[in-house]
């Protein structure tokens, strides 16, 4: 016969661990205004929208903290070990990943091609040595501001950045004599690195209409890519993308914010070859 309950047991633990997942698409369609499972969307959607939208703050931390449970809620009958290799093949690449999407507002793309696969650290440390040396080399180039980044995959990336004052006249398209000689400099120094991919993105500040700064920005980038093709580096290479004003550095309502968000930037991001070539111990 079963003793009943007394105040000595203990009920069953609940493992709340494995309703991580429901609880994340259940919150972030409720903060959000998304798919609801359990209520009506649209009134959920109308309940919130216009307390997320006047709180951007909101928006990143829910979304940040909801990255992190879904990694993590299932790390509690993991072994040490088994969470080391967790955050050392990717998770923290991920976290990261939908950061930058929830700051961004789903406009700010990833940063090169996911390979679907985690990078191993030793490979990490190859690639990053190889970004590093080509960094310093970038350098070298008298109108742009180098910095290295990390991709997607979470290697190490290059990022380019050049004043659209000195790419373009105000309002044009049409590179200037200075920057084809600054491009050209460019595409010199990444003739020896053909095991890379570059995404080339166009920026405006936020003066004129939507329409004008997303042509405009569409077609400065692209100018870019036609330019450095011109060069040797070859289009199958090379992704363009104009981001209009939504992805400012500086303070739009100021005449030095605005010339500084005015800029084309130039991502090197290892390609699978390289990844190949850096696991097989070739590059």
């Amino acid at each position: 016969m079963t003793a009943p309950v007394g105040h000595g047991e203990r009920f069953p633990r609940i493992p709340f661990g494995r309703f991580a997942p429901i609880f994340f698409l259940y919150f972030s369609s409720f903060f959000l205004g998304g798919g609801n499972l359990f209520f009506d969307n649209t009134k959920t959607a109308f309940f919130w929208k216009p307390y997320i939208k006047k709180s951007n703050i909101m928006k990143k931390v829910v979304l940040t903290l909801l990255c992190g449970a879904m990694i993590f809620s299932g790390c509690g009958t993991m072994s040490k070990t088994g969470q080391g290799t967790l955050l050392g093949s990717g998770a923290g690449a991920i976290i990261g990943a939908g950061i930058g999407a929830a700051i961004g507002d789903g406009k700010g793309a990833a940063i090169g091609a996911a390979i679907g696969t985690a990078v191993g650290a030793g490979t990490g440390a190859v690639i990053g040595k190889k970004m590093d040396k080509k960094a310093a080399e970038l350098e070298a180039l008298e109108n742009a501001q180098v910095e290295t980044v990390q991709d997607q995959n979470g290697l190490q990336a290059i990022k380019v950045t050049f004043n659209s004052g000195i790419l373009f006249p105000t309002n044009g398209s049409t590179l200037s004599q200075t920057s084809k000689n600054e491009l050209s400099q460019f595409a010199t120094k990444m003739s020896d690195m053909q095991d890379t991919d570059i995404t080339i993105y166009g920026h405006t500040d936020n003066t004129g209409s939507d329409a004008v700064n997303e042509r405009l920005s569409n077609e400065r980038a692209q100018s870019v890519a036609n330019y450095l093709k011109n060069c040797g580096i070859a289009s199958s290479r090379m992704t363009t993308e104009g981001k209009s004003y939504s992805m400012p550095v500086a303070d739009n309502s100021t005449k030095e914010g605005r010339a500084q968000n005015r800029r084309v930037e130039i991502y090197i991001t290892a390609n699978k070859t390289m990844i190949e070539k850096a696991e097989n111990g070739t590059l």
